[in-house]
């Protein structure tokens, strides 16, 4: 499936005092890859939004192997893992400047009707693209 790869680089204010960044911050990480992956694609939330579709996380699981540390530099890779239906479904994995495994994770968002906060279809342009 389609994937796409960033890189951060960790600030002190994501780390405790050792250092070592709070494990809260991952979700963010995560966050910063889908809407990478989505641009790569010539897609965006912000249209998506102004279109009355939403796409809240409604399943976040993370698999802890290794810290990343202040000042490191990390690569998200962000990948598909199947086409999407009600719900779009992710496969992250994070890595340090050594390509060593830090996190493993995924993502189920759900498409809602922002304004009747029912799920919805994804956008056909959306499928359009990824197919």
């Amino acid at each position: 499936m389609k994937s796409d790869t960033i890189e951060i680089r960790v600030r002190y204010g994501e780390t405790d005092q050792m250092g070592v960044v709070h494990h809260a911050n991952y979700a963010l990480y995560l966050e910063m890859g889908r809407i990478e992956w989505l641009r790569k694609f010539g897609l965006s939330y912000k249209k998506m939004e102004e279109e009355g579709v939403g796409l809240p996380v409604i399943s976040l699981q993370l698999n802890f192997k290794k810290s990343a540390l202040y000042d490191d530099v990390i690569r998200v890779q962000t990948k598909l893992r199947k086409m999407p239906r009600a719900t779009i479904e992710f496969d992250y994995e994070i890595v340090n400047e050594a390509n060593e495994i830090i996190v493993i994770a995924s993502t189920v968002l759900a498409f809602i009707d922002l304004k009747t906060k029912r799920p919805t279809r994804p956008p056909k342009y959306l499928l359009d693209v990824l197919s």
